[in-house]
Formats: C-alpha cells, sequence, structure tokens
C-alpha cells in the first residue's frame, strides 16, 4: 500500500498491520503522522480536555543487582553511593505530596537483595495506615520477577500479597524494547524477557489491577523491533484490556555505560505519533515532558497525546541521566490551556478529579524536581535491621548496626 492509503484506512479508522505501520513510520512525512494522531486523539477525547496527575515519583533505593547498561541511576550492592530509604522518609514525601494536592506515589527502585518481599508488605501496609486514601502506583513488573525469585513464590502469589497490603496498581518501568535481541544487549534479559514483562502485566490484568505500558527508544534497536513492541502491547490490551495508559520516552545517554547520543525531538514526535496510530486500543497516551522538556511537551498535544503525565514532585532516573527539566502543576496547566486545551485533574485510572489545585488554594510553586535525599546522606534505616540480609555487604551493615545499637545501650 502506498503512504496515502495507509492514511486513509487510518482515517476510516483500520488498524494498522506491522508493514504498514513500518511504511508510515519511515516515510510518512512528520505534518501527516501529526495529523492522523490527532485525528484518533480528537475521535476518542472529542471534548479536548487534557489531563494530568499530581503525584511524586520516589526511587526507594538505588542498589540493583540488575546492572541494565543504559542505567545511571544504579549502584552496586555495597557501593557507599547506594541508598535505602527509611518508612519516615517515605512518610515525610507522602506529607509534601498531599501539602501540593496530590494523592498518589509512583513507587519504583532496583533490584536489592537485601530486601524482602516482606519489606514491601510492612511499607505498604505502614503507608496505607498512616494515609488510608492515598495511591501507591508501584513496582514495575521486573521488581515483581525479582521478589518472586527471592521469595520463591510464583509471580500471580506476589501480587496477591502486595495487593493485600496496599498496592492499587502497577506502573510500565522497565519494558525498554520488549525484542529480546535488544534487552540481551541492554544486559537487561536477566530481569525480565519480553515474555516475562508482558506476563507480569497479565497476570496483574487478570488479578483486576489496571497498568501502564511504555517504552523507551533510542539505544540498539531497529525501526522494525520498535513497532514490534508496540504490537506486542497492542496484543496483550486485546486479550485483557488492563492498561490505562502509554508512555514512550527517548534513551538518555548521560553518564551510563551504553553512552552514545540522545534522539531528537522530532524523532520523539514521529514515535508518539505512530504510537497513537498503531496502539488503537489505548484510550490514553502520555508525553513525556521530563525527558523533552515543556514545549515539545506542548507540542505532543498535537501528535496523538492526551495526557500530560505526572507533576512528580521529585525524579532521580532521568536525572541521573542527564535531564533535569521541571515543571509544577501551573507551568503544566499554562501549557495545556496555551495549546488550546481545557486541564483537569485526573487519577491513575483517568477519573478526573477537578479543576487545577492551584486554583482551588495556594500552593508554593515548585521549581526543580526534589531528590531522593540530600547530598552526603549516607544513613541506614533503623528498619532494615528486621530483615535478613541476603548479600555480604547487607550483613556486613546489618553486623554494624547491631554493635552500634548494643553500644549505645
Amino acid at each position: 500500500m502506498t503512504i496515502e492509503q495507509i492514511a486513509a484506512k487510518v482515517r476510516g479508522g483500520g488498524r494498522v498491520n506491522a508493514a504498514e505501520a513500518l511504511e508510515l513510520y519511515r516515510r510518512a512525512s512528520i505534518p501527516l503522522l501529526g495529523r492522523l494522531a490527532d485525528g484518533i486523539r480528537t475521535r476518542k477525547h472529542p471534548a479536548r480536555v487534557v489531563t494530568y496527575i499530581i503525584d511524586r515519583n520516589v526511587n526507594y533505593t538505588n542498589v540493583c543487582v540488575a546492572r541494565c547498561n543504559f542505567c545511571a541511576f544504579y549502584r552496586a550492592v555495597g557501593s557507599p553511593e547506594g541508598y535505602v530509604l527509611g518508612f519516615d522518609e517515605v512518610f515525610r514525601k507522602i506529607d509534601e505530596t498531599i501539602a501540593v494536592g496530590g494523592g498518589q506515589l509512583l513507587l519504583q527502585g532496583g533490584h536489592n537483595p537485601d530486601l524482602p518481599l516482606t519489606w514491601y508488605e510492612d511499607l505498604f501496609r505502614a503507608i496505607k495506615g498512616r494515609y488510608p486514601e492515598f495511591k501507591l502506583h508501584a513496582l514495575s513488573p521486573p521488581e515483581v520477577i525479582h521478589l518472586s525469585r527471592l521469595s520463591q513464590l510464583p509471580v500471580p502469589a506476589v501480587i496477591d500479597r502486595l495487593v493485600a497490603a496496599g498496592l492499587d496498581s502497577i506502573p510500565g518501568g522497565g519494558a525498554e524494547i520488549l525484542v529480546d535481541r535488544v534487552r540481551r544487549q541492554l544486559h537487561c534479559d536477566g530481569k525480565a524477557t519480553a515474555d516475562e514483562w508482558l506476563a507480569v502485566m497479565r497476570d496483574a490484568h487478570r488479578a483486576g489491577l489496571r497498568t501502564t505500558a511504555t517504552m523507551m527508544y533510542g539505544t540498539v534497536e531497529t525501526d522494525e523491533e520498535r513497532i514490534e513492541h508496540l504490537l506486542r502491547l497492542r496484543a496483550l490490551q486485546d486479550e485483557t484490556g488492563g492498561f490505562t495508559a502509554f508512555i514512550t520516552w527517548s534513551y538518555q545517554p548521560d553518564h551510563t555505560e551504553l553512552a552514545g547520543s540522545e534522539a531528537t525531538g522530532l524523532d520523539y514526535l514521529r514515535t508518539l505519533a505512530i504510537s497513537r496510530i498503531v496502539l488503537d486500543n489505548f484510550d490514553n497516551l502520555q508525553a513525556s515532558w521530563v525527558t523533552q522538556g515543556g514545549k515539545v511537551g506542548q507540542l505532543s498535544l498535537a501528535y496523538g497525546a492526551n495526557d500530560m503525565g505526572s507533576v512528580m514532585i521529585e525524579e532521580n532516573v532521568v536525572r541521573a541521566a542527564g535531564a533535569s527539566y521541571c515543571m509544577d502543576e501551573a507551568e503544566i496547566v499554562r501549557n495545556i490551556e496555551d495549546a488550546g486545551f481545557t486541564a483537569k485533574r485526573r487519577n491513575m485510572h483517568y477519573e478526573i478529579l477537578g479543576d487545577p489545585m492551584f486554583r482551588e488554594r495556594a500552593v508554593p510553586r515548585m521549581l526543580e524536581l526534589a531528590k531522593a535525599r540530600q547530598e552526603g546522606d549516607t544513613s541506614t534505616p533503623e528498619e532494615l535491621r528486621l530483615y535478613p540480609a541476603r548479600s555480604r555487604a547487607g550483613k556486613r551493615l546489618q553486623d554494624r548496626g547491631g554493635a552500634e545499637l548494643q553500644k549505645g545501650q
């Protein structure tokens, strides 16, 4: 088929196959891709409402055994730069989130061998005990697989236990590109193969959880593999209907082992637009302003996005790779309204919560994203002594902590 024939099919509501999607992605002009994606967004969201969520992205630990070569955030077990947040630190972050109108944590972290499943259960129960209505959008599929391996429990059992402790939904992190050739080159197939990532999401949907889906592009994958990733997500959504949204972003190369260069803003808009065209069974696409900046994020609203994602408040992973964009609620709303849309707050299920919070009450302006911890803070949470360590470094830390405790008594 020619580009115009494929475009006519898309305008008529038809579903593109792999060959058609690849032809559009490679050869259609970017204005045409934008018009096609915007047409789909308009059909799905005719009211011209663009949503966003006020939540906080909390990375509870940077200690990780996965060692993905595209990640600048992780630290090896035993690294002096490794950290685990204490429960009180997490509570303080929740208090700060509530103060600016937020109602959810996006909680993700490294694959830390010294944090057993019971640590997560105790943290979730403690959060729900203090903040019963606060939502936990937590633990990407590779983290769930990591806990399954540590606990020697099947993934559905791990999900059931986490839900019982307070888990509300699962984020789509760790997908990268859902093609095992790519995952092997990125050293991330050990944390989750493509099939394993999809299987966790299938199990989560069967358990009644809603989840998001993601794609990080711009590393070693081909155009065909990007399309394959989208088609695998579309197939699972056909099967379960459990995804609420899709988010794509470009690989951030600074300070990573893989290195390389970042894809351009035009590459991002092409990728976003083809995602809207291929993922015809996804209602919502988020703009990745945290990697692209506010203005490209705003332009995303003409290339298929209907959501500006999260105010975030805090971010550590992308910042470690060199990106440090920040937009608080007021700036996100200004970008939405300047693009000709109405801005509305939402929750993870894309239920509308209301108008911008800063127009209802005074909210402090946020000029930079918060960090997990202040520089130089190497403290170890007291509650870690309650959980048996698996790594040598963790055992040494526990022994030292126990000796210090006895000395203090």
